[in-house]
């Protein structure tokens, strides 16, 4: 048994019919270069079921303690059924990129079982009509739930059904798999006992940790190294209230080169930056054409990963987070690239100061009881639509291959992610990278979003305004001190100390 953490358990407690808390990806693959040019269902399971010791998430369920009075444990499931985990579906005729965003959001919104390993895979034919892609291919709609995996230990569970060739050879490592009894309950209520005791020695110790780190950033401030602006709430926007329970889907790929073509047009940008002047643009069109676009830029929650070179594989999140101004109020795409630029600056120095894995930490603090409690009240109460919110969207980044990979046999040809929404913030923006293609997806709440088309279309139309414009020679406008942005003293320093 392996007891979750705080941080793991929350995507529990925040499990409601109208929020799932799943994470995903949308894979699209040609069977062309497969034995024989096709890959069958039952190839699939197979291949699948070869796989399976190449990543824990696929064999461990939950066992929650009596009351919540504990955080859950994993254990290996005594009834692990491989085909309740891999389904099967077809698309109807004509197989166009719109029905497959339209079943992958019906697949999305669905919560999953919790009595089992936190997984599932379908696997949906049909794809007969999408542009830019062969005939005859099909998507594999992975959905894992956030408490096993973050998006970077799902890398590990999506190395573990994928090959570097079409060849399937099996992996050469022994399945040494065991499954385990169900804990009994006197046992689980007895570990909880023990660990609400040392639970106070856990909070001094965490909070003499990040001591220095916020003395530090104290100091920073006053110096003017870091601003600490981003610290007041984001604006109320449509996406910050209360979620239903139905999701819209979509994706937008984009050449690589072309971002980072665009990156090299301010300097110390990142792709990172790009993405997020990109996603601010596209927010900006989206709400302005709607009349309803705050005066005060909107801000995006971006996850760190805080995994060590030994945690590569470690089940569950190890994962902080910043805040990054997303500079919707800026309507020149370059001065709304180096505005976030700086936001990220500024936000990249506020986290080390004080450490990012230190606040990652603070998320044990609070006892499983009442984190559960928290979490439940939080949603049944409709809290998300009375308060001001924290940030408007979720922006996070996953790494993937640059070079070809192959499931069963099939070429994946193209890569993108799902993501989970909730109350308070209706819209994540996963950005996945797989070979020369970068593509922001997006999963929102229906209700606030009825039009998923219209938002993917001023994410396209962003991007070309910025690739436009960094094709033109400018020069870069001088950077006074404002409401907006850093001084050029906090600039200068925290470009020297590599922020």
């Amino acid at each position: 048994m392996q007891q979750l953490s705080a941080q793991d358990a929350s995507f529990v407690y925040l499990e409601t019919p109208h929020t799932p808390m799943h994470i995903g990806s949308v894979g699209i693959y040609d069977p062309s270069t497969a034995p024989g040019g096709f890959v069958r269902f039952k190839d699939i399971l197979q291949f699948i079921e070869s796989r399976l010791s190449g990543a824990r998430s696929f064999r461990q369920r939950l066992v929650r303690v009596p009351f919540d009075l504990d955080h859950p444990y994993w254990i290996e499931d005594p009834e692990f059924d491989i085909e309740f985990h891999v389904r099967h579906i077809a698309l109807p005729k004509p197989g166009d990129w719109r029905q497959l965003c339209i079943q992958v959001a019906r697949l999305h919104a669905r919560p999953m079982d919790l009595t089992k390993p936190l997984w599932e895979f379908t696997i949906v034919e049909g794809l007969d009509n999408v542009e830019g892609l062969p005939p005859g291919c099909f998507a594999l709609v992975s959905k894992v739930h956030h408490a096993a995996i973050d998006g970077m230990s799902g890398v590990e569970m999506s190395a573990a059904v994928h090959d570097l060739d079409a060849s399937m050879t099996p992996p050469d490592r022994q399945d040494d798999w065991r499954p385990e009894n169900m804990p009994a309950v006197a046992d689980l209520l007895a570990r909880s006992y023990v660990n609400n005791l040392v639970q106070p020695m856990r909070v001094v110790e965490t909070i003499g940790r990040s001591l220095p780190g916020l003395a530090k950033l104290g100091t920073q401030a006053v110096k003017g190294d870091v601003s600490v602006r981003n610290a007041r709430p984001a604006p109320k926007t449509r996406f910050n209230t209360k979620v239903s329970g139905h999701r819209v889907f979509d994706a937008v790929p984009f050449k690589l080169a072309d971002i980072r073509a665009i990156k090299d047009h301010v300097p110390g940008a990142t792709v990172n930056d790009v993405v997020l002047a990109i996603v601010g643009g596209g927010l900006r069109t989206y709400l302005k054409d709607k009349g309803e676009l705050p005066k005060d830029a909107m801000t995006a929650m971006a996850p760190i990963s805080v995994r060590g070179e030994g945690e590569k594989a470690a089940l569950g999140n190890l994962v902080s987070a910043m805040v990054v101004g997303l500079g919707t109020h800026i309507e020149d795409p370059i001065e709304r690239l180096r505005f976030v630029h700086d936001e990220a600056m500024n936000s990249k120095a506020m986290t080390n100061a004080v450490g990012a894995k230190n606040l990652a930490d603070y998320s044990q603090l609070m006892p499983s009881a009442l984190a559960g409690l928290a979490a439940r009240l939080y949603t049944r109460v409709g809290a998300a639509n009375a308060h001001a919110p924290v940030f408007n969207c979720v922006v996070t980044n996953v790494p993937g291959s640059r070079v070809p990979l192959y499931f069963a046999g099939a070429e994946m040809v193209a890569m993108y992610g799902t993501g989970p929404v909730f109350d308070g913030m209706g819209l994540i923006n996963p950005v996945y990278s797989y070979g020369d293609t970068l593509a922001i997806s997006f999963t929102c709440d229906r209700a606030m979003m009825p039009d998923p088309e219209a938002y993917a279309a001023a994410l396209r139309a962003t991007f070309e305004a910025m690739k436009a414009a960094a094709v033109k020679p400018t020069s870069a406008p001088p950077v006074e001190g404002n409401d907006n942005k850093p001084a050029d003293k906090a600039r200068a320093r925290r470009s020297k100390q590599g922020a």
